[in-house]
C-alpha cells in the first residue's frame, strides 16, 4: 500500500509554502530598505555624515554577510522550518527597537543586530523551497519567492520615505517590527505540517561540514566569485539611487525612492518570473540553462547600468533602470537554482549561506563606497566601473560552462 499523499496535494502544499515564505521575505526587505529612503531625516535628527550613512548599508550587510555561513550550517544540521520563524521574530523586535535610536552610533548599532537576525533567514527559506519542489520546477518557484525582495525593496523604501517626509521615521520602524511579530504565528502553525525532507530520505554527501564539500566544486567557487560583481551592483543601486535622483533632479524624499524603485524592481520582478520558467523549459535541453541564463544577464545589465548613472533626464534614467531590472532578475532566479545543480543536497543551506557571505561583503563596500565617492569619484562613475566588471563576470561564467560544469553536475547526479 501507497500511504504518500497524491501529486496533486504536494503541489498545493509546495505552493502554500512559497506563499507564506514570500510573505516573510517580504517583511525582511521591508524592515532592511525603509531606512535608505530616510536620509535625509537621519541626518537632521541623529547628525549623521555621508559616511555613516553609507555605514548604514555596509555595517548591516558584513554582519549579514558573516552570519550567512554560520546561518546555513545551522539550517543543514537542524530544524529549517524553527530556524526561519525564530528569525523573523528576532528581526521584527529589532525593526521596533531601531525606532528608539537616538544616535548614530545606536543607529548603526541596531543595523548590526538586524544584519545578525536577519541571516538566518535566506539560506534556510531558499533551501526549503528547493526541497518541496523538483529539478524542472525549481527556478520559477524559487523565483516566485525572490519577487518578495522586489515587492520589500519597493514597498520599505516607499513607506519609509513617505513617513520620513511627515517626520515620522520612528513610527515607520514600529509599524513594520510590530506586523512581522504578529505574522509570526500563523507563519509557525504553517511551518509546523511542512515535511523538511519530502523525498523521505536525507543524504549525507555533505558529512558533518558542508563548507568542506562545498570548497571541492569549482563550479560553485567561479559562482561564489562572480556573485560579488553581480551584488555589487545591484546595493549599489538599493543604496544611493533614491539620493542620487533626489540630489540630481532635485526630488523630495518619497519621489526620489518611489523613482529609485518602482521602474527598477517591477522590470526585475517580470525578469524573476520569466526567466525562471525559461530556464526550467530550457533545463530539458541543457542542465547549464541555469548559468547561461546568468551570462545573458551580466553582458546585458552592463550597459543599462553605465545608462542609468549618464542619462541626463529623469525619463531615460528610468528607462535604463527599467532595463537593469529586467535583465538583472534573469540571475537573480538562477544562481541558487544553478548552485543546486553541481552541490550535495544536503548542502543547500550551507550553499546558499556562503554565496550570500560573498555577496554581502561585496554589497557592504557598494553602499560604502557610495557614501566615500559620491562626492569625488561619483555615483555615476562608479556605475560605469560596475557595468565593465559586468561584462568580465559573463565572460567568466561562459568558460566555466565549456571547462567545469559538465563534470561538477556529474557528479552530483550520480548515485554513487
Amino acid at each position: 500500500m501507497n500511504d504518500s499523499p497524491p501529486a496533486s496535494s504536494n503541489a498545493r502544499r509546495a505552493a502554500l509554502l512559497v506563499a507564506f515564505m514570500w510573505v516573510a521575505y517580504f517583511l525582511n526587505y521591508c524592515d532592511r530598505q525603509a531606512v535608505f529612503s530616510m536620509t535625509g531625516s537621519l541626518k537632521a535628527d541623529l547628525r549623521m555624515t555621508d559616511t555613516q550613512l553609507g555605514l548604514v548599508g555596509a555595517v548591516f550587510l558584513w554582519v549579514y554577510a558573516f552570519g550567512c555561513p554560520l546561518a546555513g550550517q545551522i539550517g543543514d544540521r537542524f530544524s529549517k522550518r524553527l530556524l526561519v520563524v525564530l528569525s523573523l521574530v528576532i528581526w521584527s523586535l529589532v525593526t521596533v527597537a531601531t525606532g528608539f535610536a537616538g544616535t548614530a552610533v545606536m543607529m548603526l548599532g541596531l543595523r548590526a543586530a538586524m544584519g545578525i537576525s536577519e541571516s538566518l533567514f535566506m539560506p534556510t527559506a531558499i533551501a526549503l523551497t528547493a526541497n518541496a519542489h523538483a529539478p524542472d520546477r525549481r527556478s520559477r518557484a524559487i523565483a516566485a519567492l525572490t519577487t518578495a525582495q522586489i515587492a520589500g525593496t519597493v514597498a520599505g523604501s516607499w513607506f519609509g520615505g513617505w513617513m520620513a517626509d511627515r517626520g515620522e521615521w520612528r513610527t515607520a520602524f514600529f509599524i513594520l517590527g510590530a506586523v512581522g511579530v504578529l505574522y509570526a504565528l500563523p507563519y509557525f502553525l504553517f511551518l509546523r505540517s511542512v515535511d523538511e525532507n519530502p523525498d523521505g530520505k536525507k543524504e549525507e554527501s555533505g558529512g558533518r561540514f558542508p563548507v568542506a564539500a562545498l570548497a571541492r566544486v569549482p563550479t560553485f567557487l567561479v559562482l561564489c566569485l562572480v556573485f560579488p560583481v553581480f551584488v555589487f551592483g545591484l546595493w549599489l543601486l538599493y543604496g544611493w539611487l533614491p539620493t542620487f535622483l533626489r540630489e540630481k533632479f532635485d526630488l523630495n524624499q518619497a519621489d526620489a525612492a518611489f523613482n529609485a524603485t518602482v521602474y527598477l524592481q517591477a522590470t526585475t520582478a517580470a525578469g524573476l518570473l520569466g526567466g525562471g520558467i525559461l530556464a526550467d523549459a530550457l533545463y530539458r535541453r541543457t542542465k547549464a540553462s541555469r548559468l547561461w541564463l546568468m551570462t545573458a544577464s551580466l553582458l546585458l545589465c552592463a550597459p543599462c547600468l553605465h545608462y542609468l548613472g549618464n542619462c541626463e533626464t529623469l525619463s531615460g534614467t528610468r528607462i535604463a533602470a527599467s532595463g537593469f531590472g529586467l535583465f538583472s532578475g534573469l540571475l537573480m532566479g538562477n544562481i541558487f537554482p544553478a548552485a543546486f545543480e553541481v552541490v550535495p543536497s544536503d548542502t543547500r543551506a550551507s550553499a546558499v549561506g556562503l554565496l550570500n557571505f560573498f555577496g554581502a561583503i561585496m554589497s557592504g563596500f557598494a553602499t560604502l563606497f557610495g557614501g566615500l565617492w559620491k562626492a569625488s569619484l561619483g555615483i555615476d562613475r562608479l556605475l560605469t566601473i560596475t557595468a565593465l566588471a559586468y561584462l568580465a563576470g559573463g565572460l567568466v561564467i561562459v568558460a566555466t560552462i565549456r571547462l567545469l560544469f559538465a563534470r561538477d553536475h556529474a557528479r552530483v547526479a550520480s548515485p554513487s
